[in-house]
């Protein structure tokens, strides 16, 4: 009997372990691992765009509603993501184009305003009040910002509505490789040495292996 009921507190155990190793792949973006990949969000004090600034406290519970949205369950493409936002918003402290001032222009990964509006466009909640303004970049882009979700889910949104199968899985990879395919052939930009050191970053403080 006792050897029984030992058989089946392991196997409980082992049941136990098992189901949250099977649940690893979602597990959530923590601020302390932001702060390794942004350094520079641990506070806003004296923002230069007030009102735009997010701290990595701030930030980690949307992103990680974002990745639960779009269904970004793999470390290596939640790396490329966090590091683009980090990027485009020069370390959160933006949500608006600034330099050189696009209207329209905005969220955290800095869409520009056709991708907004088809974001948008995606948002339920969005679309009795999307009517009236699709056709003013400004006031798209001022809808997406009155609520952090969307601010900061436009990263994952864009992963999973405008990057091909083949990118993501090569991006899925860790690879520098697959990232710079993401970066060239989604985002459509040049994988520059300074992306690469948000990516790198990101990858380690989500413990995604790169080749």
């Amino acid at each position: 009997m006792k050897a029984s009921n030992l058989a089946r507190s392991l196997l409980a155990l082992f049941l136990a372990v098992l189901a949250s190793a099977s649940g690893s792949g979602k597990s959530e973006i923590t601020a302390d691992q932001l702060l390794k990949i942004v350094p520079k969000s641990k506070t806003c004090d004296n923002p230069p765009a007030p009102g735009e600034c997010a701290t990595a406290e701030q930030a980690a519970p949307f992103i990680n509603t974002s990745f639960d949205t779009y269904h970004v369950t793999s470390p290596a493409e939640k790396a490329a993501v966090i590091s683009l936002m980090a990027f485009e918003s020069d370390d959160f402290k933006y949500n608006k184009n600034h330099f050189p001032g696009r209207p329209g222009q905005g969220t955290r990964n800095m869409q520009m305003p056709p991708y907004n509006l088809k974001y948008a466009e995606s948002i339920s909640e969005l679309s009795d009040k999307l009517g009236p303004v699709r056709d003013d970049p400004s006031k798209v882009l001022d809808l997406l910002l009155s609520d952090e979700k969307y601010d900061f889910g436009s990263g994952a949104w864009f992963l999973t509505s405008h990057c091909s199968s083949d990118v993501r899985d090569a991006l899925k990879t860790g690879s520098e490789a697959g990232w710079k395919k993401y970066i060239s052939d989604c985002v459509g930009t040049t994988a520059t040495d300074d992306r690469k050191a948000y990516w790198t970053r990101a990858a380690q403080a989500l413990g995604v292996g790169s080749d």
